[in-house]
């Protein structure tokens, strides 16, 4: 009923039955509550005489509707329909996440890699465990790919109880700030938090580098009002802050001294790092210094709820293998292509860190491929032109995702930090052709990194046209097309 699911913000509202909730009037059907959320670029309440034809049996509003269209059905009056969407979400699905112990992980980069950690520990320690993420959701042990981070409100507590109902016991989040902000991960009740770190990126929604760290923040103010256990990594500078905000969080650290989990005697392979921690060697089957921080993220979610080190150290050597994350692509060949979804800053800074590390001392050269997002933070994509040319060796620049953008302008404010005199940099705005550069110029004992794209299965252009295209299988046809000429 309409009372049940609105509660106090119903009182004096006609009580009709409600058969499902929307916020996009094109899924509407007979007794369906509609939210009329004002979006980007259109407004719910322009749509709620359609969603009433379609069968709306009440609307959620937040100015008053006189429109003849929509007389005849309950119209209940919020301050902000978006904030009331979660608590009516929850409340018609039951509030799975009473039932569902949920660790929600925000942070720039990192929190698919160490979502699927978490998992994979969890698991190991006996606790069937649900997944929602930027590459897939896992539902009762189905995996199914997803469209974005973190789902609508109402598609989320949808989610939370289905993992329920198929006897999910814990789930693993990825949080973004984009759902902070919008209020779509309100109304959890969350059995940790985590946070990885915080990079330039997503500055077209966020008005600066502050605001984006605040809409983080909340995230853990949440948690910490249920007193969950907070994990913050302090070799981030605004980890260091997050963690002065709420003092009783756990710390983990390879640089910082003091940090409660800190690894030591970190060392790296192509495909796994080793490290040190409280005087036991582990092993994850992830390259790079920022893995090692995932993994310690993960662990120590991991022991706060409940599963033992023993488990953690046997399941450790096999968890966390993510699709587009730092991905080896093999066909034979002797030099090595990793295909990964580095598409900031700093991301990228930390892969080709970690290529660098594969290549000392071998002679071995790092050649990257690369590009930006189109519609997306442009200040970025000069400090990824730098960042490039002051780590690789070879540098291919490329076209991503350019969507509205024209792709040379963008790779023009790519190039644009790029030092004039720096050799070795090709432009190739055909991705399939950049990739297939990159592969031919490489020698034995090189480091190829195809950038950007990771687990994408497409390249988006103009007008929400998406394009079938894959690095991994771009990288593999390449290598063949080399093998056999």
């Amino acid at each position: 009923m309409l009372r049940e699911v609105m509660g106090d913000a119903a009182a004096g509202v006609r009580d009709v039955p409600v058969t499902g909730l929307a916020y996009d009037n094109r899924t509407v059907t007979d007794g369906t509550l509609f939210f009329c959320v004002p979006g980007f670029t259109r407004d719910g309440h322009d749509f709620a005489g359609d969603a009433v034809a379609r069968g709306a049996a009440a609307l959620v509003v937040s100015r008053m509707l006189a429109d003849p269209a929509v007389a005849n059905v309950p119209q209940v009056l919020v301050e902000d329909v978006r904030t009331a969407m979660a608590p009516a979400a929850a409340a018609y699905y039951g509030d799975p996440t009473a039932d569902v112990a949920t660790v929600g992980i925000t942070g720039t980069n990192g929190k698919t890699t160490s979502a699927y950690l978490v998992r994979a520990l969890l698991e190991a320690g006996g606790y069937r465990t649900g997944l929602l993420g930027t590459v897939s959701s896992v539902v009762g042990g189905v995996q199914t790919p997803t469209v974005r981070t973190t789902p609508e409100a109402i598609d989320l507590q949808a989610l939370l109880a289905a993992m329920r109902d198929a006897g999910d016991t814990h789930s693993v989040m990825e949080v973004s700030s984009h759902a902070l902000r919008l209020h779509r991960a309100d109304a959890i009740h969350w059995a940790a938090a985590i946070f990885t770190n915080l990079t330039q990126d997503h500055l077209d929604f966020h008005t600066d580098m502050d605001d984006y760290f605040r809409a983080k923040r909340l995230l853990f103010a949440a948690a910490d009002h249920q007193r969950v256990p907070l994990v913050v990594n302090i070799d981030d500078r605004y980890g260091e802050r997050l963690a002065e905000t709420f003092p009783r969080a756990m710390t983990y650290a390879v640089d910082h001294p003091g940090a409660d989990l800190r690894a030591s005697d970190v060392s790296f392979g192509l495909t796994s790092s080793t490290f040190t921690l409280d005087g036991s060697q582990l092993h994850v089957p992830l390259p790079g210094h920022f893995n090692v921080l995932n993994a310690l993220g993960a662990i120590a979610v991991a022991r706060a709820l409940g599963v033992a080190d023993a488990t953690i150290a046997r399941a450790l050597p096999s968890a966390g293998r993510v699709p587009g994350r730092m991905q080896p692509v093999e066909e034979g060949q002797d030099f090595a292509v990793l295909v990964d979804y580095a598409h900031t800053p700093d991301s990228l800074h930390n892969v080709l860190r970690a290529a660098r590390a594969l290549v000392t001392g071998s002679g071995g050269r790092v050649i990257v491929v690369f590009g930006a997002g189109g519609d997306r933070d442009r200040g970025k994509r000069p400090q990824m032109g730098g960042i490039a040319a002051a780590e690789a060796d070879v540098v291919v620049v490329t076209s991503d995702n350019p969507r509205s953008e024209d792709p040379e302008a963008i790779l023009a404010e790519i190039v644009a930090g790029i030092p004039p005199d720096r050799g070795d940099v090709t432009v190739l705005q055909d991705r399939h052709a950049a990739i297939a550069r990159a592969v031919d110029v490489a020698r034995t004992g090189d480091v190829v990194i195809v950038a950007g794209k990771g687990h994408e299965q497409g390249q988006e252009i103009a007008n929400g046209v998406k394009l079938p295209f894959d690095d991994v299988t771009e990288a593999q046809e390449s290598l063949r097309a080399r093998l056999v000429a």
